[in-house]
């Protein structure tokens, strides 16, 4: 199984990458497509999905979505490329955060999510959510969150935007630059 690929990411599709790792080219399909930059080298971590039909690789930018999508599969009825649109409409911390509270009806209106999907993956998921993911997913940067308020952006906003573009490793001033490029969209 390939773990990860580091190389320069040479096309950006609506919901996949193309990265050049020494000249050999690999397609991933990924959930959040605008997270990589054109001609960035850069490190995705992968997932590789084999079927009898189908075979395909599936992209990360951090290891925490890929153990969200690790823990979707695992989730009865629940198959890659549900996980990978779960994935696309939410961010590992959020999606955490909806297990610990039990929070269905966030969790049913993610794609591709119905009541009874979203009651199986809180009761398959949430027995085995470590303290770290929850408290991880509950910190946020009160600095930058300040500073977004100081610009004029309401609180919630802030920390949305802070839950959506956040990467374990980010110092202050390029997770302030990323919520602020997640604010303007």
């Amino acid at each position: 199984m390939i773990y990860a690929l580091k190389g320069i990411i040479e096309e950006i599709g609506d919901n996949f990458i193309i990265i050049n790792v020494r000249d050999i080219y690999y397609q991933l399909l990924v959930s959040h497509p605008e997270d990589f930059i054109y001609q960035d080298e850069r490190l995705v971590y992968t997932y590789q999905v084999v079927r009898e039909d189908d075979e395909y690789l599936v992209g990360f930018i951090s290891k925490e979505e890929k153990n969200a999508f690790l823990d979707l599969i695992k989730v009865s009825g629940i198959g890659p490329k549900t996980a990978l649109n779960v994935l696309s409409a939410t961010t590992p911390a959020l999606f955490y955060n909806a297990i610990s509270e039990k929070d269905v009806r966030y969790l049913k209106s993610l794609p591709g999510i119905g009541p009874k999907s979203a009651q199986q993956i809180i009761l398959d998921i949430k027995g085995q959510l470590s303290s770290q993911k929850v408290a991880s997913s509950r910190s946020l940067n009160p600095d930058v969150t300040e500073a977004l308020v100081r610009l004029g952006f309401k609180a919630a906003e802030a920390n949305a935007a802070l839950e959506s573009v956040y990467l374990s490793g980010l110092n202050d001033d390029e997770l302030l630059k990323r919520a602020l490029k997640a604010l303007r969209k």
